[in-house]
């Protein structure tokens, strides 16, 4: 199923049903329907993209396959954009929001933010010709990433981490400019201008940025900003179903297929804490 697909075919669907019900309405759903919805984005990779094929891939992909495996339904793709997966009030267009979201107090009023699948870093990163050495190099510069990301309220000292025994955040910059875009991939290719151009650093997820480096972005990482577990986003509106996608997410840490995963697409297991 193409991104166009994944988006169309759940147009009617959507309004259907409304995660707004009772307790268990989304697992009896689910169930009913055989049909797990995953929230997923287009141009994460290697968390979910789109392949040569025009096929969604990645990393969430195949966890949300996993998920739906174990409830004995089908995953179904759906690519609405992380802006209105970070909102919240989904209202029935899909049961669960992949992107490796960091949990924190603002986050926790919006989502059950308990099942972590992933462990990630974020980073600054800058032009490769860039002459700067350390994070507090990009005082007083223009520093890009994506909107409504743990990244960024970094870089707007907006962060407030909600995940059990975080350590205290130390802001290492105090950026002249922010600029927040749709995705990391549009500040990633402005950053690639040059330094100065339009960014002189963008912050984004550690393995984001191995990534575009692997695809000769020409950038290197500066440093890392803070480490975090990211987790499966879920509604508050159904315990039971939420209490099913941790066992799923249990069972397969516990099987091996999430190291096996993380392996397969960041070459390092990233689905456990270091």
């Amino acid at each position: 199923m193409t991104a166009i697909t994944a988006a169309a075919s759940f147009t009617v669907a959507s309004v259907a049903f409304s995660l707004s019900a009772s307790a268990g309405e989304i697992l009896d759903h689910v169930l009913k329907t055989k049909t797990l919805r995953a929230a997923v984005g287009t141009d994460w990779a290697p968390a979910s993209f789109v392949n040569e094929k025009g096929q969604l891939d990645g990393y969430d992909v195949d966890v949300a396959k996993g998920i739906a495996k174990y409830l004995g339904a089908e995953a179904q793709l759906i690519t609405p954009g992380w802006d209105l997966i970070a909102a919240g009030k989904w209202e029935g267009r899909w049961d669960i929001g992949m992107g490796q979201m960091t949990p924190t107090k603002a986050r926790a009023e919006k989502f059950d933010l308990s099942v972590v699948y992933v462990y990630e870093q974020a980073v600054a990163v800058v032009h490769k010709d860039s002459k700067a050495t350390r994070l507090s190099d990009l005082d007083g510069k223009t520093i890009g990433g994506a909107a409504d990301t743990s990244a960024m309220a970094y870089a707007k000292h907006s962060f407030t981490p909600g995940w059990i025994n975080a350590e205290p955040i130390e802001y290492q910059f105090n950026p002249g400019q922010v600029k927040e875009y749709q995705t990391s991939a549009v500040a990633m290719d402005d950053l690639r201008l040059g330094e100065g151009v339009r960014l002189d650093a963008v912050v984004t997820d550690g393995t984001y940025a191995e990534g575009a480096l692997k695809s000769g972005y020409p950038i290197k990482v500066l440093d890392t900003l803070f480490s975090s577990p990211g987790v499966v986003a879920l509604s508050n509106d159904d315990k039971e179903f939420n209490e099913k996608v941790a066992a799923a997410i249990k069972e397969m840490r516990e099987d091996g297929t999430l190291s096996k995963l993380a392996i397969k697409w960041y070459g390092s297991d990233y689905s456990v804490e270091k």
